[in-house]
């Protein structure tokens, strides 16, 4: 079995493009898990929200569950990156399918990129698909 981590955020052409990548992977309807992650910043949101009840995590799921795709679904609270590593490291995924952003250099710089900071702290493969669009 090929255990994926899918976290997605709030676009759902991203979401699509994550689908896109993960039904893309080898034998994925036979051999592919993916657990849909989605972190909110405040534990009251996550306890009450499932990823199901999101747009994008919606779209991510019925896109994945159109091609035979195993799907779990988690929420979390907190810091998105260390919640993305943590759900990876519980569940052994082999891999991280990010759906990353266009920023320029000034935004990731002040805003931050959740993308980057996975993709440098992960011992894991981490892909980045972008929009589906």
């Amino acid at each position: 079995m090929y255990q994926v981590v899918l976290p997605v955020d709030a676009s759902e052409e991203r979401a699509r493009a994550q689908a896109s990548a993960t039904t893309g992977l080898p034998h994925a309807e036979d051999s592919v898990t993916a657990t849909v992650l989605r972190v909110f910043d405040d534990e009251g949101t996550a306890d009450k929200t499932s990823v199901k009840q999101t747009p994008a995590g919606k779209a991510l799921v019925e896109a994945l569950q159109e091609t035979g795709v195993d799907i779990e679904t988690e929420t979390r609270h907190g810091n998105p990156e260390v919640q993305i590593l943590n759900v990876a490291e519980e569940r052994d995924a082999d891999m991280i399918i990010l759906g990353g952003r266009k920023r320029s250099p000034l935004g990731a710089l002040v805003f931050g990129s959740v993308s980057q900071s996975v993709i440098l702290d992960s011992e894991r493969p981490v892909a980045v698909t972008g929009s589906a669009e």
